[in-house]
């Protein structure tokens, strides 16, 4: 009787495997579920059971529901985080140097551990945005280089393993994505730096292939140092033409 009655509902199983995607990553946010019928036979449920799992995940707010338009992830797990510092980072330029100290400390333990657990599978998908990513800095779009950019060190925060890594790192990015194309905007007019990115990049990439840990660490921590040490440099630059300039100005 007692393990009748401490017995999970079958809806409360489905509700935790789909909450498992989210968390893992396969579902990210804005992503469409399968259909219901498809994903019934995944499951192994009947539909009945799975509209109640689903539902159960609707009311937490990690799901949402449109009549005749199917279900999506929404972003409740990033929401938190990314709206007070959207605005704090529009208006106090010293909040994007703090973000890509903290971006530092992240990345670095997600390759790190992106080194130790990435499968065959987090592999193969590891190369195929590695290559976009080779690709773009080789003679692509500042777009298309942004893009790759961000889809390269997603996909190593998902390889970590770690949902709190890859839903943090997932936030931080799109966080930084239009601070990211004016970084490379501002990094691909130095002399060679384009060519050291892809191969800052390149580094991280051989070295979780590798499996070797402590180079994944040191290589995604130097990269990201780079960038950072590379703009604050380019900002001294234009504070002092800046003043250089209202000289001038005083002067005529």
């Amino acid at each position: 009787m007692n393990n009748l009655i401490n017995a999970p509902k079958l809806s409360d199983s489905i509700a935790a495997e789909l909450e498992q995607r989210i968390l893992e990553g396969s579902w990210k946010t804005g992503d469409r579920l399968p259909a219901e019928r498809e994903l019934s036979v995944q499951l192994g449920v009947s539909r009945a059971s799975l509209r109640e799992g689903i539902q159960k995940l609707v009311s937490r707010g990690l799901l949402k529901s449109q009549q005749g338009g199917g279900t999506y992830v929404t972003d409740r797990l990033d929401a938190g985080f990314l709206e007070p510092w959207e605005a704090l980072l529009q208006k106090h330029s010293s909040v994007r140097e703090d973000l890509l100290e903290f971006r530092e400390l992240l990345e670095a333990k997600a390759a790190a551990c992106a080194a130790e657990r990435a499968t065959p599978e987090d592999k193969a998908r590891l190369k195929a945005r590695f290559e976009t990513l080779d690709q773009a800095y080789r003679g692509g779009t500042l777009e298309a280089l942004a893009d790759a950019d961000l889809a390269f060190h997603q996909v190593v925060a998902e390889a970590s393993h770690n949902a709190i890594i890859g839903h943090l790192t997932g936030s931080l990015l799109r966080l930084l994505r239009d601070s990211l194309k004016l970084n490379l905007a501002e990094l691909t007019q130095l002399p060679q730096a384009r060519d050291l990115l892809r191969r800052q990049h390149k580094a991280i990439f051989e070295s979780i292939m590798q499996g070797d840990h402590v180079s994944a660490s040191r290589v995604a921590a130097k990269h990201v140092n780079y960038v950072r040490d590379t703009l604050a440099e380019s900002l001294k630059r234009e504070i002092r033409r800046e003043s250089a300039q209202r000289r001038l100005d005083i002067s005529k």
